[in-house]
Parts: structure tokens; sequence; C-alpha cells
């Protein structure tokens, strides 16, 4: 499947989704509750349905209503089967490794060809070291682990996800020891870990930081069921961004913004940078200039704004170089990669780096085919940057269930002229 995109303005009012990361934090926390928690404006997207399946599979009774999502926790990981289905969501399969171990069934999990890429060693590596039972084809899933760990102290390497270090603090509560944690190197994407410690704040559930970013310390705890908001996902919001610079006329992007930290709220202060005005409220708009300037911008915390950083090149006096974002090659697809050669078919001058790009206006802007991998970041980014060029395609519609399913339906009801290929 592909689309065809046509040169576009958007004008009118959308609304930004919701968080996914949050969504799939608040449903692990909440299943490892005791008693029932009601989570609200919960993103219903295949990731988080991923993990909805896996808490589930963990023994959670869950219940979905539109956007309400009530879980009721058992307070424990009670296995219902041996096999769990991440699909397309690493988050899921590295929560659900942590809480695998918590069991002494073993545990098999699993994903969609593209997750089965996508490494978990370091995960597996400082699991073994509490205690558990791992494997894996080489370092990659189809993994099993068998438990029961019951904490004490490990190390895990923090450069190349910081899902790993989520993963061990979800679980750690849950040990009859707590553990104890190092982490190896510098620690990429920090927001994220920072967002988990947050959200388990709200969940009854407190990690003491005796170094930050390298060394915490998770006691025996008990989570408790609570009434959660989910936020606004501010990885989505950045491309609704870029596509009000490159192409909006009166665009307005409604948020529900709520108090927990989003790394990828970084978007507002790299739009600042480029000359972009923007303005936050509870509905947020831009002034853009008609060329940006250019700038040098480390992603080394926030990753999934790459893409929509690099389309932005498109309209710029100066290169756009974007640095210290080597971790994104191992996302959903080596996006660092793919968007090198898929945005130099549009004329985009491109120089490729181990850890970034190197973007530069093109002289003269071309349409193209484009192929986004069956990324779902990288099918939004192409096609905001079709609708600057005119006459593109676009491969892979059905990848944006994985964290915005609606994207081509809301796009098209503000201006967009997306349309279904065969």
């Amino acid at each position: 499947m592909k689309c065809k995109v046509e040169k576009a303005n958007l004008s009118g009012l959308i609304s930004c989704p919701s968080n996914k990361s949050y969504t799939h934090r608040a449903i692990f926390l909440a299943s490892l509750a005791k008693g029932k928690s009601t989570i609200r404006n919960v993103l219903l997207s295949r990731d988080t349905i991923a993990t909805i399946s896996a808490c589930k599979a963990f023994g959670a009774e869950i219940n979905v209503d539109g956007s309400t999502v009530t879980v009721e926790g058992k307070g424990e990981v009670i296995p219902q089967k041996p096999e769990i289905d991440a699909s397309n969501s690493g988050t899921t399969i590295r929560i659900s490794a942590a809480l695998a171990s918590l069991s002494d069934t073993e545990i098999t999990l699993t994903g969609d060809s593209s997750l089965r890429k996508r490494p978990m060693q370091p995960l597996l590596d400082a699991l073994q070291k509490l205690g558990a039972v791992c494997a894996s084809t080489y370092g990659k899933p189809p993994i099993t682990i068998k438990g029961k760990i019951l904490g004490g102290s490990t190390n895990i390497s923090g450069s190349v996800s910081s899902q790993f270090i989520s993963a061990l603090l979800i679980a750690a509560p849950k040990t009859e020891k707590g553990i104890i944690f190092e982490i190896d190197g510098e620690l990429v994407s920090k927001p994220y870990l920072d967002a988990t410690i947050a959200i388990m704040k709200k969940f009854g559930v407190t990690v003491n930081t005796i170094s930050s970013y390298k060394k915490y310390n998770i006691p025996k705890q008990d989570y408790k069921p609570v009434d959660f908001t989910i936020p606004s996902d501010f990885s989505s919001m950045a491309l609704l961004l870029s596509a009000a610079v490159l192409i909006g006329n009166d665009m307005s992007i409604a948020v529900s913004v709520g108090d927990l930290p989003q790394g990828d709220r970084e978007i507002l202060s790299h739009l600042e940078k480029l000359g972009v005005k923007v303005n936050v409220g509870n509905v947020i708009t831009v002034n853009s200039p008609q060329i940006l300037n250019g700038g040098r911008f480390d992603l080394s915390n926030t990753p999934d704004l790459l893409p929509p950083m690099s389309i932005l090149a498109l309209k710029t006096s100066k290169p756009i170089e974007i640095y210290n974002v080597k971790h994104a090659r191992f996302k959903e697809t080596d996006r660092i990669t793919i968007l090198a050669q898929e945005l130099s078919k549009l004329g985009v001058n491109v120089t490729e780096k181990e850890d970034g790009l190197i973007l530069s206006a093109p002289k003269t802007i071309k349409s193209a085919n484009l192929d986004s991998s069956k990324d779902h970041r990288l099918f939004m980014a192409f096609c905001i940057a079709g609708m600057f060029v005119g006459d593109c395609t676009v491969t892979d519609p059905d990848s944006v269930d994985v964290s915005y399913p609606t994207f081509i339906e809301d796009m098209n009801k503000i201006g967009a002229k997306i349309l279904m290929q065969s």
C-alpha cells in the first residue's frame, strides 16, 4: 500500500493525540497495582493494544471503553499463557521482559519482523545478573525469560535505549529485596527515564536517586491503584508543528499538556532557534517566516524529533545539523539512513554521519516516491514533506496505527490531500 500526496496548505484546528509513552507505562503500572485503576484519554494504537494484551497475559483484567481503560490489577505477575506477542512495540517487549522475570514460569516474548531486529541484550544481561534465566536470538527477539528474580544489585548499559532502564525501574518494587542498579556509559533519551520515575510516583512508588542517570535504588513497594489522565503527546505534536511550519495557513493544535515531563517538548525551543514564534496554551499556533534559520541540534535525549526536524530543512537558509542521535538507528528502522536516502530524492542536500545528519535546502525541489520502510514516524514526516513538495507517493500508510491511527483522516480534514492507493 501507498499514498498519493498532493501539494497542500493546512488551516483549522487539529487535536494532538494522547501520549504513547505514558499510555504504555500507566497500563503496566495499573496492572501491577492491586485493585482497580481508571486511565483516561488513552491512546489506543497498535503499540498500546500490544501492551494491553501483554498485561492481560500477566493476569490483569482490562476493559476498554472508548478512550477510557479500567485495569483490575492483581498486585503481582500471574502468567496466563506462555507467549507474549509485542507486535511492533519496543516499549511493550522491554517492559514485559522485566515483568516476566518476576515469575517462575518460562515466558517467550516475540513480535513482528521489525521488532525481531531490535536489541534486547543489555536488559537480558542485567536480568541474568539478578538470577533470571534468559535466552535470545543473537540478543534479539524472540526471547525466553524465567525467574523468579528476588532483587539485589545489577548494572545495565544506557547507550542503546532508555527503555531497558525504565523496564528495570518498573519491575524493581515487586522484587523481594528491591533493586539497586548502575547505568554503564552515557544514558541516551534521559527524559524517558524521568517520565518513568514521575509516573511511578503517581502510582505510589518512590525511586531513590543515588546519582542522576547513573545509579538508582528502588526498595520493595506496592503500586497503588489510581485515576489517571494521559496528557497529549509531544512526539506526535512535533510532527504536527513541522506541518504548521512548512504548510500551515492559520493552523492550530489543541493540546492537554498536564504536569508530567516530556522530553520532546524541546521541539518548541528548536523551532524558536529556527526563527519560528510558537504560541503555547490549550491551543498551540506558530508564526513562521518564509525561510527558516539553520542551526545545530543535539537530539541525544529526544531521538523521535529526528524526522520532524529533518524535513524542516526543506525551507532553511542555512544547513540543519542534527547530532548525538546514533540510537535512532535502532528504532523501528535505521532512521538516519532512511531519512538521508529519501529526503535526497526531494532534492535536499544530505550528509549522513554516524550520529546524525547535515541537511541543506534543495536548490531544486523534486517530487518523488518515498519509502517509509513501515516506520510510523517516517511515514508521517514524509507525508508532510510531500504536501510541501507536491505530487509524491509515500509507502506503508498502515504503519500509523502504531502511534497515530487517525493521522491521514485528521490531516485531510484541515486541507491535506492524502489519498490511498493500492
